[in-house]
Parts: structure tokens; C-alpha cells; sequence
């Protein structure tokens, strides 16, 4: 049989082909366009025939292998379809295996749970409330004097008028749970809170903080250095020290920042600590008498301290993020950086 018969009786076999089954279609795969197929053996041949042969036959021979391809779609097509719109999915078993991508928690979720959590194995219950705050839980209650800085639009988002506003911390989840708790109280708040601040590096109109608060009987300043300096150290390791500047704030007295030795320099001096040694990490003091009064708390019979946190910086410390857009800007390349990290402590 010459070239022309074989092209011609390949031409006749494809109008003939039939499958009924994903098996009998991959049969007429190989039989055709394999390594040893019809089609493959064909083209072989072709290579030997002389020059004026190759011009004559050479458009028939690219028809036939396109042919080929075109009914071997065609069965393929068939035995993958059931009806119209329903399509029965072939496994190839050949194919390697799709591993869809898992995701993980974000950054700021991991450190706010691993803040809370060196809290609650220590007795401390967790506690929540409204985003959006009246005046009293947000500024009144916390002894914020009519005039103070912190009501002045600059650094509240209000919400209808003056009346109600965006909480600017979560101290006003404590002010919640004084006056519908009896002491003992010991709690952590975290949560989202706002401020009207200008977007940087550096800072944020949105971020998270975690406070704390204890209410009892007898409760001291020492009390509350040795809840923070445990925290640090659960949270950064054995060697972190901590220590306590005087400071102020409207609802406690006395007040003091607490800066811990720099994680990264072990207190050598680096950027993060601008070489100092030490890196502020939150606010604290003791509740001042006046906040306890206005929760309904007898302040000559109980005592307490409270502190509060940002998350952002505190993830700064551990995961060392240059910049707090990153954690705001879902970008997943970043946020598959991330895993949970096992707990010091």
C-alpha cells in the first residue's frame, strides 16, 4: 500500500471512529497519535518519499494529523457528557495532585490570642462590648474632664452628633463590667478601636488593643508590676526585664508607661528602640477612686489596676513588620508569611 492508500484508509478510519468509554477513546489515542499510532508511523513514512511527493502530499498530511486531534476532542467530548449542561468529571489518574492552599490565621489575631491567652491561665476572664460607645462608658465614667483633649474631633470619630462615638480603647468594656460585676473582677477586654490619626508607618486610624483590669480587696502597685512583669516574660522569654516610668491618664492614679528591654537587641541598642534599650509596650496605673465611684464600687473597701496594650506594637515586636499598613492591606503574599507561633512559658 503507498502513501496515497494509507492516507486515504486513515481518512476513511477516523470517519469511522467511535468510543463509548473514556478507555476506548484513550485506545484511539494511542492507536492514532501515540508514539507508535497510524498517524505517527505515517509522518515517518513521509520523510523518505522525494521532494515532488512531499510538496504534493504535505498540506493532505497536516489535514490528516489535524483530523486526528479533531475527532480525538470530539470522542473525548462524548463520553464526558451525560446531557446537555451535565458534565461527568474523568479523573486522570496520571495527573499530579492539585494541593489547594491553605490559609492561616492573620498576624494581629495570632498576638491578640497569645496575649490573651498568658491572661487567662492566670484567672483572668475575657470580656466584650459595642464599637460604637455613648459618651458616659467611653469618656464620662473613665474621668474625662467636659474639656479634656481626647472628646476634641482630632482624635474621635464621632457618630450622630456628640452623643455617640467610635470607642477610642476598651476601657469602656471595663467601665461595662464594673458596673454589672461585683468585685472580685478580673478581666481582659480586646478588641478593635479608632481614632482619628493620620496613616503611617507608624500609626493607624484603626488597631486593636488588649486591657486588663483587677478589682479587689487590697489590691497594690506591686500587684500590678508583678502581673506585667509575668506577662512580658511568658510572652518574650525569661530574659526580658520590664520597668515603669511615671505617666498620666485621666482614669488612673498613679499612672505609669512600661517599656521592656528591646527583644531584638537584648537591650544593646537598635533601630527598633532608637538605641535606648528599651521599647514602650503599654500603659498601666492603679483605678483611680473617682472611676470606681462612678461604676458604683465603694473605693474606701476595694482597690484596683488596670492596663492597657496596643497589638499592633507588640506584633511589631515579635514578627519585626516595618511598617503597620502591611497588617491592613491583605495582601496574601504577606499574610502566608504567618504562622502561629508556639507560646513562650
Amino acid at each position: 500500500m503507498n502513501l496515497i492508500e494509507r492516507i486515504a484508509a486513515l481518512e476513511k478510519a477516523l470517519e469511522d471512529a467511535r468510543a463509548t468509554t473514556v478507555d476506548e477513546v484513550e485506545k484511539f489515542r494511542v492507536a492514532m497519535l501515540g508514539r507508535n499510532g497510524a498517524v505517527t508511523e505515517l509522518f515517518e513514512a513521509f520523510r523518505t518519499v522525494s521532494s515532488e511527493e512531499k510538496r504534493a502530499l504535505g498540506q493532505r498530511m497536516n489535514l490528516l494529523k489535524q483530523a486526528a486531534q479533531a475527532r480525538l476532542d470530539a470522542l473525548r467530548d462524548i463520553v464526558t457528557t451525560d446531557g446537555p449542561g451535565s458534565v461527568r468529571t474523568v479523573i486522570d489518574l496520571s495527573a499530579p495532585a492539585r494541593l489547594d492552599p491553605l490559609g492561616t490565621q492573620h498576624p494581629i489575631s495570632i498576638v491578640m490570642d497569645r496575649i490573651v491567652g498568658v491572661f487567662t491561665r492566670i484567672g483572668y476572664t475575657v470580656s466584650q462590648g459595642p464599637e460604637v460607645e455613648d459618651d458616659h462608658h467611653n469618656f464620662g465614667a473613665l474621668n474625662f474632664p467636659p474639656d479634656h483633649p481626647a472628646r476634641d474631633m482630632q482624635d474621635t470619630f464621632f457618630v450622630e452628633g456628640k452623643d455617640r462615638a467610635l470607642r477610642t480603647h476598651t476601657s469602656s468594656v471595663q467601665v461595662r463590667v464594673m458596673e454589672n460585676s461585683k468585685p472580685p473582677i478580673r478581666t481582659v477586654s480586646p478588641g478593635r478601636v479608632y481614632r482619628n490619626e493620620a496613616i503611617s508607618a507608624r500609626a493607624h486610624c484603626m488597631f486593636h488593643q488588649v486591657e486588663g483590669l483587677y478589682v479587689d480587696k487590697g489590691v497594690s502597685f506591686a500587684d500590678l508590676k508583678g502581673t506585667l512583669d509575668h506577662f512580658t516574660k511568658s510572652l518574650f522569654g525569661p530574659d526580658v526585664t520590664i520597668r515603669m516610668r511615671p505617666s498620666y491618664f485621666p482614669f488612673t492614679e498613679p499612672s505609669a508607661e512600661v517599656d521592656m528591654s528591646c527583644s531584638i537587641c537584648g537591650g544593646a541598642g537598635c533601630n527598633i528602640c532608637k538605641h535606648s534599650g528599651w521599647v514602650e509596650i503599654m500603659g498601666c496605673g492603679m483605678v483611680d477612686p473617682a472611676v470606681l465611684s462612678n461604676c458604683g464600687i465603694d473605693p474606701e473597701v476595694y482597690s484596683g489596676f488596670a492596663f492597657g496594650m496596643g497589638v499592633e506594637r507588640i506584633a511589631q515586636l515579635i514578627y519585626r513588620v516595618p511598617d503597620l499598613r502591611m497588617y491592613w492591606e491583605n495582601d496574601v503574599r504577606f499574610l502566608d508569611l504567618f504562622t502561629t507561633a508556639p507560646m513562650r512559658g
